[in-house]
């Protein structure tokens, strides 16, 4: 980025994020004019820990497609841009995940690692999410999830083994600079999943299924003034639906449905049975028992929408205009029973955000 724009970019989050933390106009002022030599004799600013915080809970407040912002203002930034090995990386994504888990009661975090700057090595994590199951392709049909097919590849050409169950979570895989990646597994301790079970179904829990507590997204990049962040994990908690009505659900995934229906009794060979509608409810109503049962935070997909109006009528309070991609926001589960389905949103980019980044293995 040229520095005539680095400039801008760094002078309109400045203004912005410091006129929310009640800055004084001098000390503003100050700030912008040490931007300004910092930018004209190195190319670059860094962000103070403040700015680096807020910039972060403002990209959380920003970001379209998430319907859970009404919490933006409690994420938690760990600061670890002055991190240099791979091992230092990984000890620093183990402690997210333990302070993310929290032994269930979910707790909303960022990491964030050195910027992609002339000076620094640029990091990147290969994984889409610090917690992600592996996908296989055999002999006698795919195993685990489809979603992770590309990945788990790359990590099989790295050296990492998995042991070809549905369920077995994938390794860390950091790259620093042009060094070749390196993989890590998660120590099993720090990781907490939730069996799944049924409130009324007994034979729900010879299904097998399960899910890992907490989804840290690892893979976009966090944009504040300017500064591109290339790795930076952050999570919220789950929504009942990303579970059962996606992972567990979508044909392209573990696709649940047809076998539950069996097991419901269900007439599957009409769609006017709506035999897809009747145990995708019924997916939905485990999942969301199985994780309160087990003491892990988890919201269902009204309480979310109750709660972004809320969202929505503290940005009104404060001036803001709320920016939203609807086809996002509106719960896969049941749309039209939210205020959500029956308003517009413009799905505007504001800034600081965080931002989708090209895979770095081949796909």
């Amino acid at each position: 980025m040229e520095t005539t724009t680095l400039y801008q970019h760094a002078t309109a989050f400045i203004k912005n994020c410091y006129m929310e933390l009640g800055k004084t106009e001098t000390e503003t002022e100050q700030r912008l004019a040490e931007v300004k030599m910092d930018i004209e004799t190195h190319g670059f600013y860094e962000h103070t820990f403040e700015e680096l915080e807020h910039g972060a809970r403002m990209a959380w407040r920003n970001s379209n497609r998430c319907i859970g912002r009404l919490f933006w203002n409690t994420l938690q930034v760990f600061d670890a841009r002055n991190l240099e090995t791979e091992e230092d990386l990984f000890e620093a994504l183990c402690h997210h995940i333990e302070y993310a888990t929290n032994q269930g009661k979910i707790r909303p975090a960022i990491t964030v690692f050195k910027p992609n700057l002339e000076d620094f090595t640029s990091v990147r994590l290969w994984n889409h999410q610090l917690l992600r199951y592996a996908g296989y392709e055999t002999k006698e049909g795919g195993r685990g999830d489809p979603a992770s097919l590309s990945f788990t590849q790359a990590c099989h050409s790295l050296g990492w083994k998995g042991k070809g169950t549905d369920y077995d979570i994938l390794p860390l895989v950091i790259q620093i600079g042009g060094n070749s990646p390196r993989w890590f597994d998660i120590p099993k301790d720090i990781i907490l999943e939730v069996p799944i079970h049924h409130p009324d179904f007994s034979w729900f829990k010879d299904l097998g299924l399960q899910w890992y507590a907490v989804p840290i997204i690892s893979d976009m990049r966090l944009e504040v003034g300017g500064i591109h962040y290339t790795a930076a994990p952050f999570n919220g908690w789950y929504m009942g639906t990303e579970i059962g009505a996606r992972n567990l659900a979508d044909p392209f995934r573990y696709n649940m449905l047809p076998v539950i229906a069996s097991y419901m009794g269900l007439q599957k060979d009409k769609n006017s049975t709506l035999w897809k509608d009747k145990a995708l409810i019924e997916l939905n109503i485990a999942v969301i028992d199985s994780f309160k049962k087990n003491g892990v935070t988890i919201v269902d997909h009204h309480t979310a929408a109750q709660q972004f109006k809320l969202f929505e009528q503290q940005e009104k309070k404060q001036g803001r205009e709320v920016t939203g991609d609807w086809t996002w926001l509106i719960p896969p589960v049941s749309p039209a029973t939210t205020h959500i389905f029956h308003r517009e949103y413009q799905d505007d980019r504001v800034l600081p955000n965080y931002v989708y980044q090209e895979k770095p293995y081949p796909l």
